[in-house]
Order: structure tokens, then C-alpha cells, then sequence
């Protein structure tokens, strides 16, 4: 493998790292976000919608953009603005407002994360090796340190204004330098490639809702384990950011082992045994009234979760006669009305009983997930 190829995969896992690393980010500080704007569950929740309406926003038009400028291009800009967004979380002035930040927090989420797919997925063709899911545990990888530092932060007494502008200036300084490295637009996708958004049919149908599942019961973790720790069990905020931790964690390490389990197993194989994993160790989180073993409940969640995505994006990848962009970005799109749904719903059930007793439709959609698995090898 030559310098060349070396610096584009590393690029790429360096964006994918600074997306996990943002995203976590925001997950330490969902309790922060909940007090200083005195939300509810519910409240919460529909701020949380708001994040996912922007990034649906994005996705339609994710292949369209990527298409006429190339990933790098749309992975540079799309991420430098993601980064710089995180500053603003607490300097709202009221809800309204931060709805509607989180709505453009979303729609450059989106974009981005369907850019460094889709540049994930033309270094996979170029090179004939498997990598999404070692991509993708790179964006695990970006979510424990994110996690970790942003609890070391909140125990050393750091502000929480001065920790998000710490973030934001090196994210956004890591992602507008990796992004020269990336992949140039290929040829073949110039002219009259058709990257227009479409609805998902065929076998994107069937990937878009396995990858929705997958994402509403990931998401969840993401959105409400720290909060969850926090509250439910009493941790203080800074033992609970270890919860996003662990799920992280463990999510990369196993991504990291992906690809090679990848080449081994078949994906129905593959996706029923993560799935009953995650539903398993779901079930002991909220049983345990032990911070300490919920913890390791949060890490086998990461482990059952960790290559669902991967496997789906990359096969969405290469549906024949589809762009690339488009196959991700029609796929993603049906995973993120998942991730835009369950938030919202969680907090709902939440108000109305307990955040513990709305955390098992996690188990409950892990299970939905393997019951389904025999359609990931659909075509």
C-alpha cells in the first residue's frame, strides 16, 4: 500500500474519529443542556427531534451535493461547520432557539456522515478490503475519548462554555485538515450521474429498516445513558459520562474487529448474534440498580450494536446501478426517521413513567433487529 493510499485511509478515520468525538460531546452534555435550559423529558426529547428533522433535511440532499463537489469537499465544509456548532449549545437564549441550532446541528451531521461514508465506501472499492467497520470504530474510538475527556473535564471544574469552545477550535482545525487528504471526486461521478435523493426500494427498503432499527436502540444510548446513570441510579454526572464511555468503548474495539468477522460471517449470522447480545445486556442495565455493572451492561451493548451500521452502509454501497452517495444516502435516510423517532418517544414514555421502563424499547427493537436478520442477505 502506497504513501498515498496510507494518507487516504487515515484521512478518513480521522474524520470518522472527530464525528465521534463531537457527537459525544453533546452526549456528556445532555444533562447540562437539560438543566441550564430547564427542560423535561418530553421537552428534551423534542429537542432531540429537532436535531433529527435537520439531519433528514440533510440526507435529501447529501447525494446531490456530493455528487456535484465530491465527499471531500462536502466532508470539509459540512464538518467544519459540526465542529463549530458544539460552541453554541449553552448560548442559546431560549428553547426556540435552540431548536433551532440543534435542527442545523443535525442537517451538517448528516451531511457529513454521509461524505465520509461515502468516501469509506470508494476506498473499500479501490482497494477490494473490507474497512467500513474500522472506519466506523474509529467514530467509536472518537466517542470514548470525547466521553472521557469531557468527564475529566467536568471533575477538574472546567466551564462547561470553555470546554465546548476547547472542542470546536480542535475539531474543527482536525476535520478541515484531514478533508485535503481525502479522496478526490472520482470521475464516474460527474455529468449525468443521477445522485438525486430517492425513497429506498428493493434491497435499500430492506437495509433502510434494519439500519433503523439498529439506529433507534443506538441512538437511545447515545441521547439518554449518561442522563440515565445520572438519575436512575444517582452517579454524579461525571461517573455517568463513563456510560457513554463504555458503550463506546466497546463499540470501537469490536468495530475495530469487524472487518475480519465480516469476511467470516454472513451477515444475517452476523447481525442476529450482535442483536441478542445487545438485547441481553440492555436488560441487565436496567435491571441493576450497581452503577458500576450497568457499565458493563452499556459496554456489551456497544459490542451487539457495533457492526450493524457497517454492514449495512457498506452494502448499500454497492447496489448495483446506484451511485454509491445515493445508496448510503437513501439507507441512512430511513436509519435516521429511526433516530429522529426514538428520542422523542423515549422522553415521551419517559414523563409518563420512568426513564428505565422507556429504555426497553432498546431490548425491545435488539430483538426486533435479530428476529429480522435474515434479511440483511436480501438482494
Amino acid at each position: 500500500m502506497g504513501a498515498t493510499s496510507r494518507g487516504n485511509r487515515w484521512a478518513t478515520r480521522t474524520q470518522f474519529f472527530c464525528s465521534g468525538f463531537i457527537f459525544a460531546t453533546w452526549g456528556v452534555h445532555v444533562p447540562t443542556i437539560k438543566a441550564h435550559y430547564g427542560l423535561d423529558e418530553a421537552q428534551l426529547g423534542f429537542a432531540m427531534l429537532a436535531a433529527g428533522v435537520g439531519a433528514l433535511l440533510g440526507i435529501t440532499r447529501a447525494s446531490r451535493w456530493i455528487g456535484r463537489h465530491g465527499a471531500r469537499q462536502v466532508a470539509g465544509c459540512a464538518g467544519t461547520v459540526y465542529a463549530l456548532l458544539i460552541a453554541l449549545l449553552v448560548l442559546m437564549p431560549g428553547y426556540l432557539a435552540l431548536l433551532g441550532l440543534l435542527a442545523a446541528f443535525g442537517l451538517v451531521t448528516s451531511l457529513f456522515d454521509v461524505a465520509i461514508n461515502t468516501d469509506a465506501a470508494q476506498l473499500e472499492a479501490r482497494e477490494g478490503t473490507h474497512l467500513m467497520s474500522g472506519m466506523h470504530g474509529m467514530f467509536s474510538l472518537g466517542g470514548m475519548v470525547g466521553a472521557v475527556s469531557g468527564g475529566a473535564a467536568l471533575a477538574t471544574g472546567l466551564g462547561v462554555q470553555a470546554h465546548l469552545l476547547a472542542v470546536a477550535a480542535v475539531m474543527a482545525l482536525a476535520v478541515g485538515s484531514s478533508s485535503i487528504r481525502m479522496l478526490p471526486k472520482p470521475a464516474s461521478v460527474v455529468g449525468d450521474a443521477d445522485t438525486r435523493f430517492r425513497l429506498p426500494r428493493g434491497a435499500l427498503v430492506v437495509m433502510g429498516v434494519l439500519a433503523a432499527l439498529g439506529l433507534i436502540a443506538e441512538g437511545a444510548i447515545y441521547d439518554w445513558s449518561v442522563l440515565y446513570l445520572n438519575q436512575e441510579l444517582g452517579a454524579p454526572q461525571q461517573q455517568a459520562a463513563l456510560a457513554y464511555a463504555s458503550f463506546s468503548a466497546a463499540m470501537a474495539a469490536a468495530r475495530f474487529g469487524g472487518d475480519a468477522l465480516r469476511a467470516r460471517f454472513a451477515p444475517a449470522q452476523l447481525l442476529r448474534a450482535s442483536a441478542l447480545l445487545a438485547a441481553a445486556s440492555m436488560t441487565l442495565v436496567l435491571l441493576t440498580d450497581l452503577p458500576w455493572l450497568a457499565l458493563v451492561g452499556f459496554a456489551g451493548v456497544g459490542v451487539g450494536f457495533a457492526n450493524v451500521v457497517p454492514i449495512l452502509f457498506a452494502a448499500s454501497a454497492q447496489v448495483p446501478g446506484v451511485e454509491p452517495s445515493r445508496g448510503i444516502a437513501a439507507v441512512s435516510a430511513a436509519a435516521y426517521l429511526g433516530f429522529m423517532a426514538g428520542p422523542p418517544v423515549i422522553g415521551l414514555l419517559a414523563r409518563v413513567s420512568s426513564l428505565t421502563i422507556a429504555l426497553y424499547t432498546v431490548v425491545a427493537f435488539a430483538v426486533a433487529l435479530a428476529a429480522s436478520a435474515r434479511y440483511a442477505n436480501a438482494r
